[in-house]
């Protein structure tokens, strides 16, 4: 989460944003205002309000003939479940927000329970057999709103990343970015190894770098390079000892991929694709 912060920042420029963050691990790591903060105005809301915050903010900035973005940086908990309805609000309206979930695919803050993102097999303090669903897929559901543009984001793929938040920040209306975000303590994983893992997820075909525009057109910025799944989830004590899920989850992402070809294929964008 840091480091996406790092290279929000960066994409950003001269620009100050609002940020409007719900209730998760990004509302507590900074600390109480002046001592230590995010040096740009920011609102923390209940879990379910950010999108709707975020609302109010961007047109009350619009009214005022202000240029400067509106950005949700909120986790998974507050976007795949809690606060799903007022995200899928803000993206039917097409309010002028950038939503950016960082999605560690647990209630990081809560005592590491499972989300609508945790991965079919993890184990949660709530599911301490692995989970048994597959993963919320919240990019098909951000399609169907047809928003102007979703991508997913890799803090392995440092390029790609700074590229799409650059692109989502110079087009109106909503956007969404979704942004793979390990988590040491709820996955049972090194902290030094976070973005290897990130690096490994993209590589095994389990979190795909894809853009959406306008609901539609689809473009896939890195395919998967052969690397086994086992890589990425070995390095995880979440995976351990829930073999049989595996197999399922191996070939959910077989699926998941085929439809994303196809769909890339069908739907293709107007640029062509770049692999890192």
């Amino acid at each position: 989460m840091s480091l996406g912060l790092q290279w929000l920042d960066e994409a950003l420029g001269a620009a100050t944003p609002t940020l409007v963050v719900p209730a998760c691990c990004a509302a507590v790591t900074p600390g109480a205002f002046p001592a230590s903060a995010y040096g740009v105005p920011a609102v923390e809301t209940t879990f379910a309000s950010a999108a709707a915050v975020a609302t109010g903010v961007a047109r009350v900035r619009q009214m005022n003939g202000e240029a400067e973005p509106t950005i949700c940086w909120a986790g998974d908990g507050g976007t795949y479940d809690i606060g799903l309805a007022t995200l899928s609000a803000a993206a039917e309206r097409n309010e002028d927000v950038l939503y950016i979930c960082y999605d560690n695919e647990i209630y990081g803050n809560t005592g590491g329970q499972r989300s609508g993102a945790t991965p079919r097999g993890a184990r949660t303090s709530t599911t301490p057999r692995g989970k048994v669903e597959a993963k919320k897929d919240i990019m098909a559901i951000m399609a169907a709103h047809r928003v102007p543009y979703a991508a997913t984001l890799s803090l392995a793929h440092r390029d790609d990343f700074l590229a799409k938040v650059r692109r989502a920040l110079g087009l109106p209306g909503f956007r969404f970015l979704l942004m793979l975000s390990p988590c040491p303590a709820g996955w049972k994983s090194e902290p030094a190894e976070s973005v290897e893992l990130v690096r490994l997820a993209v590589a095994c075909g389990l979190f795909a770098l894809y853009e959406v525009f306008d609901g539609e057109r689809y473009r896939v910025n890195a395919r998967p390079d052969g690397t086994p799944l086992d890589a990425y989830l070995d390095r995880q004590g979440r995976f351990r000892t829930v073999a049989p899920s595996l197999d399922d989850l191996r070939a959910q992402v077989a699926r998941d991929w085929a439809r994303l070809e196809a769909l890339a294929r069908v739907f293709p964008a107007t640029e062509p694709a770049k692999t890192e």
